[in-house]
């Protein structure tokens, strides 16, 4: 055992059996590479990424390339997803430098942490034009030999230019009407008319994009909007990157029509799209949105909670293929003979028409990614006979599956994505009466609360088995958290979520806001890296900048706040210098803008809880499209929310500082609300 023994992050204890003496990120580390007058060789993977194996395989367990890091290098391993902050640092070098990015990273640094050196996977042997791993190694050793001087000229170059990218923020204002326009726009001509989604291959899930579309189009009625957010939803339902039995997203489309998918499954991805497709169906009745939406929550509570009530990080791309090999996919795809074996003759047939099986494969060596037909995705309301055949084919292949060896799990909870799984779980549960995901959500809650936060409402980005992991919290932890806890107390009517965002909103505006009102991804007191890290732009997750804004202007809308919604409004001047000429990488920014734009709503219904009209009404101000609109419910004379306060029983619609008259009627309140669809 190396010295990542110990520690809580499943990537990191991945290697801690490797012949490398991998460190930690720790000053120790870099005092151990100046005593020993050596660079530091800083690998950062995270524990589903396939060609993070790769490598590891290949070079981190093989017993003479270890030997040659030992002697020559101090080696440290981190894992992204726990120190998202020294990632984005050196990710932007790297991507500097190189035109490229993405896991593995490999980085070479001076002992005070300057890069002079990038890359991403090199192989064990030359290939493909990339020299061998142990090429880099020399070739890098042999500089930091015989010219010093000049590595260390180039780290001090690199560091510096590095500085020179620093964002320039003078609080531009708010984007108006016209920026959101231009952003349409744009998405426009990138949309994929033919497959749906954005961009070519590889092609993401654009979650962010979609939440912004569909927000657009309730409050302006652009029906080009909702047509690209309904299309894009249907491809991604109909294709490979869907599970058709287990449910939930794989991270990526290798492809552009959705067929073949990088299978790694990630909670951020699956939560974000959970709620996505609860939005869909809430906007267009679709039966199809509401499947999916329902079977991605259960795929969260089954296959990611943990025995701590939070939400695990991840399942593997990779998994044994039944030979002792480890290949990626192996635990979805199928073939004919695979279909045959489980179902018999005539089912198999039906269902390799259904899922797409055909003899060549789709995938690897003959096998097929699950796909739905075109036809059979339109047609979701089946026959009472076909569809009890579709539930006895998916139970019996599902039940083949859990035979199969089971990818591996990263157990670590994360803060900021259990933000997001709370949010969408609180919704779904409460839009389609499942009130065991809103205790999901409520447990998960409870979680941060109890082992991620402290006394003072810092918050701890990751815990594992119930116990807190080392490394703070970073903006989108505070921000995230924040947007599942207001979430969770619309659902609920439990004031207390609101307080706690609060207590997460208040760090935001003492720790993490610079000038202007832009936002820094760690806060004031954080460890001191070579830059910090300020990056307004989503990648995966939304970017805390935005989803900060977001929480912000929410809390703002419940409680009146005024220094709350003037740091929304500052920080979301970044929408308007970016989002018309990016707006694929800013489509949370531009989500919050809309509910800036439309107030947000503030809905307060006031009733008896036991009462049938109380929860009508509820259910309505929940089912709202109305941008960003924030719901607080309680009886007469509550507390609980600020929204409450001195009101009769009554449903209450307030924006732009004036309100509507009260209404006890559902209908009424509806058509206030603008929620038109999906109430049924």
């Amino acid at each position: 055992m190396n010295r990542l023994a110990g520690v809580t992050s499943p990537y990191l204890l991945q290697h801690a059996d490797n012949p490398v003496d991998w460190w930690p990120w720790t000053p120790e580390a870099f005092e151990e590479a100046r005593r020993r007058n050596v660079p530091v060789l800083l690998s950062v993977g995270y524990s589903a990424c396939h060609w993070c194996h790769v490598m590891a395989h290949e070079s981190f367990e093989d017993d003479a390339t270890a030997a040659y890091m030992n002697e020559h290098f101090v080696n440290i391993k981190v894992d992204r997803e726990e120190r998202p902050d020294v990632d984005a640092v050196y990710m932007e070098a790297v991507q500097a430098a190189t035109g490229q990015g993405g896991w593995p990273m490999t980085v070479f640094l001076t002992a005070e942490a300057e890069p002079f050196y990038f890359g991403t996977y090199f192989p064990p042997e030359p290939r493909h034009g990339m020299p061998s791993f142990r090429q880099v190694l020399e070739g890098v050793g042999s500089a930091w030999t015989d010219r010093r001087e000049e590595v260390t000229e180039v780290a001090a170059k690199i560091v510096g230019e590095l500085a020179e990218r620093s964002l320039a923020y003078n609080a531009p204002e708010m984007p108006a009407e016209e920026e959101l326009a231009q952003a349409l726009l744009g998405l426009t001509r990138e949309y994929d008319a033919t497959r749906g989604g954005f961009g070519g291959a590889p092609k993401f899930p654009a979650a962010m994009v979609l939440e912004f579309l569909l927000r657009h189009y309730a409050r302006t009625g652009a029906e080009g909007a909702l047509q690209m957010a309904r299309e894009t939803g249907e491809a991604m339902a109909r294709g490979g990157i869907y599970d058709q039995l287990g449910g939930g997203f794989a991270r990526y489309s290798v492809d552009r029509e959705w067929v073949v998918p990088h299978f790694e499954k990630m909670l951020y991805d699956n939560a974000l799209l959970c709620r996505v497709y609860a939005h869909l169906w809430r906007a267009t009745g679709s039966d199809l949105a509401r499947r999916v939406a329902l079977e991605t929550a259960d795929f969260l509570v089954s296959e990611l909670r943990t025995q701590e009530g939070g939400f695990a990080s991840a399942l593997d791309a990779d998994s044994d293929d039944g030979t002792g090999r480890h290949v990626e996919g192996a635990y979805y795809v199928w073939t004919p003979e695979q279909l045959r074996t489980v179902l018999g003759e005539e089912d198999a047939r039906f269902a390799a028409q259904r899922f797409l099986v055909t003899e060549e494969g789709t995938f690897e060596e003959g096998a097929s990614v699950l796909q739905l037909s075109e036809t059979e995705a339109e047609g979701e309301a089946l026959g009472l006979a076909e569809a009890g055949r579709v539930a006895s084919v998916r139970a019996r292949l599902l039940a083949a599956r859990a035979e199969r060896p089971e990818p591996g799990r990263d157990d670590k909870v994360v803060a900021a994505w259990n933000g997001l799984a709370i949010a969408a779980l609180a919704e779904v549960g409460a839009f389609f009466d499942r009130p065991d995901l809103v205790e999901r959500a409520t447990e998960a809650a409870d979680l941060l609360v109890r082992v991620h936060m402290d006394d003072g409402a810092r918050i701890a980005r990751t815990s594992k088995d119930g116990k807190v992991g080392a490394n703070a919290g970073v903006l989108e932890d505070y921000a995230d958290v924040a947007e599942g806890f207001l979430a969770l107390a619309s659902v609920t009517g439990e004031g207390v979520w609101l307080d706690f965002a609060g207590f997460l909103l208040d760090i935001v505006l003492d720790q993490f806001v610079g000038e202007g009102g832009s936002l820094f991804d760690t806060a004031n007191d954080a460890e001191k890296l070579i830059r910090r890290p300020q990056d307004p732009t989503d990648n995966a997750t939304p970017s805390g900048w935005t989803a900060a804004a977001g929480a912000l202007l929410a809390y703002a809308a419940h409680t009146g706040s005024e220094a709350h919604r003037t740091a929304a409004e500052r920080a979301l001047g970044v929408v308007k210098a970016l989002g018309p000429r990016a707006p694929r990488f800013i489509g949370w920014g531009l989500a919050v803008a809309e509910a800036a734009l439309d107030g947000p709503r503030e809905v307060a219904v006031v009733g008896p809880a036991d009462d049938p009209l109380t929860r009508d009404l509820h259910r309505v101000a929940l089912l709202a499209q109305a941008p960003g609109a924030v719901v607080a419910v309680g009886e007469v004379g509550s507390e609980e929310f600020p929204l409450l306060a001195g009101r009769p029983a009554g449903a209450y619609v307030c924006r732009h500082f004036v309100c509507d008259a009260p209404t006890t009627e559902p209908s009424v309140l509806r058509e206030r609300l603008g929620a038109d669809a999906g109430t049924a």
